[in-house]
């Protein structure tokens, strides 16, 4: 066969690979259906170990790369609990023309809660600085009053504990929660809604705008004195994969000081050094190692994320600085122990660092 011949065949298998995911896509959704029907989970960890196990047997009997096997299939699994996640949520949502307000709905996040809530049957309202006042936009969220079912505050930290203050001198009737990485700056704020007899808890989504599958993913509940408007939150995300942590807001900024202010310190000072390393610079930007490109891929994501928000949860949280003293004692401790030559010492950090995975499980 010509070269010319060669790639229409390939073609031609590509067009029939796309065409099986289709196929495999709608039984998919027809799996989904029987799933709800019959309410059973949306994910069956067993059913998914089998698929790929299967899938790594007969890629060896093909003598193709079972990693390779493994990997697409992985991929299709995903793609296959985005949609049945997406559908199950759309079936089973909760809005039925209930309204929500989302106070800094054209930001990331904002736009995420928007997008979910309006797949669930809500009306939508963004109400942010940026967006000119239209139908259901407001530039103003005080011109959007708050008439509405649920209220979800998802302004910078800062302004989130002003604006939560003067939602409870307006006392409004529907469920109010805010969505801040910290809740020290929120503490005022959420006590004055609860002291007027709001229903208002408070929520940390412990994942990215970009989401798709909340599948493994965490959502943090901090009940702020009102039981019934935690549930009414949680119930938002039943239809989800989602899992749900409960959690005081004192333990929450206690562990988010180490979970988030403790990484991202840690790539800052990562990408700090590199771009202050001199002449080294531009040839370590060429070099590669696993290690290496591992960190600078997760750096260089820190690097272009939000700076005024990262600054806040680091310098806003009242526990913030406890882990970057811990790390820059960690740090110190290193350099002291390849100064001095002490191996055995050197070993026993790694040593630790394996003991506290192992503990994680």
């Amino acid at each position: 066969m010509s070269l010319d011949e060669l790639r229409d065949k390939l073609s031609s298998i590509d067009t029939g690979i796309v065409e099986l995911i289709a196929e495999r896509q709608q039984i998919v959704a027809d799996i989904g259906r029987t799933k709800r029907d019959a309410g059973t989970g949306t994910r069956d960890y067993a059913r998914e170990k089998e698929v790929l196990d299967r899938g790594r047997n007969r890629a060896e009997e093909l003598e193709i790369d079972p990693d390779l096997a493994e990997s697409i299939l992985r991929q299709l699994i995903r793609s296959s609990l985005e949609s049945q996640e997406r559908d199950r949520v759309v079936a089973e949502g909760t809005g039925d023309g209930r309204s929500v307000l989302v106070i800094g709905g054209a930001g990331k996040m904002g736009g995420w809660f928007i997008d979910f809530f309006a797949s669930q049957g809500f009306t939508t309202t963004v109400a942010d600085e940026s967006v000119e006042d239209g139908p259901g936009r407001f530039r103003k969220w005080t011109d959007a009053g708050i008439d509405f079912d649920v209220i979800v505050v998802a302004a910078p930290l800062a302004v989130s504990g002003r604006i939560l203050a003067q939602l409870a001198v307006l006392n409004p009737r529907g469920l109010v929660f805010d969505i801040g990485s910290l809740k020290t700056p929120l503490h005022d704020g959420l006590g004055e809604l609860a002291r007027a007899g709001c229903q208002v808890t408070s929520l940390h989504p412990m994942f990215g705008p970009d989401t798709r599958l909340l599948s493994g993913r965490h959502l943090i509940f901090c009940d702020v004195g009102s039981a019934e408007a935690t549930a009414a939150a949680k119930k938002l995300f039943a239809a989800t994969m989602v899992e749900q942590l409960d959690m005081s807001l004192e333990d929450h900024d206690r562990l988010i000081a180490y979970v988030l202010g403790l990484s991202h310190a840690l790539n800052i000072a990562f990408f700090t050094a590199l771009a202050e390393s001199g002449e080294a610079a531009p040839k370590l930007a060429q070099m590669s190692s696993t290690t290496f490109d591992s960190q600078l891929e997760v750096s260089e994501a820190v690097a272009q994320d939000n700076p005024r928000l990262y600054f806040e949860i680091q310098n806003l949280n009242k526990f913030g600085l406890g882990p970057l003293d811990a790390l820059a004692e960690a740090a110190n401790r290193i350099r002291d122990v390849v100064a001095s030559g002490d191996e055995e010492a050197f070993i026993e950090l790694m040593h630790k660092g394996r003991d506290y995975f192992d503990m994680r499980g």
